[in-house]
């Protein structure tokens, strides 16, 4: 039986519409096109967060400490620097201040007394909320303009941004929330 030519293929084929190129073939324009959304995007993503940080003569560095340590209570130091891809120099002179105006907590480890655990202090909590919020909405509202196909499409471009070190990092990260969404229910 020969194929009917007229038919139209299934909604699911229909629903994402082409970007009118194929984009198996990037010309460099297209690459170089692509480096400057993630640089926009990224200004304008931190801007409102930069903006909180900077009345408490905080940066981008104090941020990622407080994200991290917030996304992941109990992190060792040694976790969060290679999470972070820092040397511990850079981390402690980031740490102790956040430390020392009790935005961090540092515990001894329960196996290993050596080992220095970190956790959100109430401040630490609050202002991690904050930011976390403003970074929200921005976020909120381009996956509702993009829609959902576009969503997991960003995704997959994001993941395939990490190198091997990025993506294990993320999939723990992912594993412990469905942890705590499972514990939860």
């Amino acid at each position: 039986m020969k194929p009917d030519s007229t038919a139209r293929p299934p909604a699911e084929d229909r629903a994402a519409p082409a970007a009118g190129r194929n984009l198996l073939f990037l010309r460099e324009e297209e690459l170089r096109l692509a480096q400057d959304l993630l640089f926009f995007g990224y200004r304008d993503f931190t801007a409102g967060a930069d903006a909180i940080l900077a009345e408490l003569g905080m940066g981008r560095a104090h941020h990622r400490v407080l994200h991290f340590v917030g996304r992941r209570p109990g992190i060792t130091v040694g976790e969060l620097l290679g999470i972070l891809g820092i040397t511990k120099q850079s981390l402690g002179r980031v740490l102790t201040p956040l430390i020392d105006d009790g935005f961090v907590i540092q515990a001894a480890g329960q196996a290993d007394r050596r080992q220095r655990l970190l956790s959100l202090g109430a401040r630490g909590a609050a202002l991690e909320r904050q930011l976390f919020e403003r970074q929200r909405d921005t976020v909120m509202r381009a996956y509702r303009e993009a829609g959902p196909h576009a969503v997991e499409g960003f995704r997959r471009v994001m993941r395939g941004l990490m190198g091997e070190d990025a993506r294990e990092a993320l999939d723990r990260l992912e594993a412990q929330a469905q942890a705590r969404e499972g514990a939860a229910r």
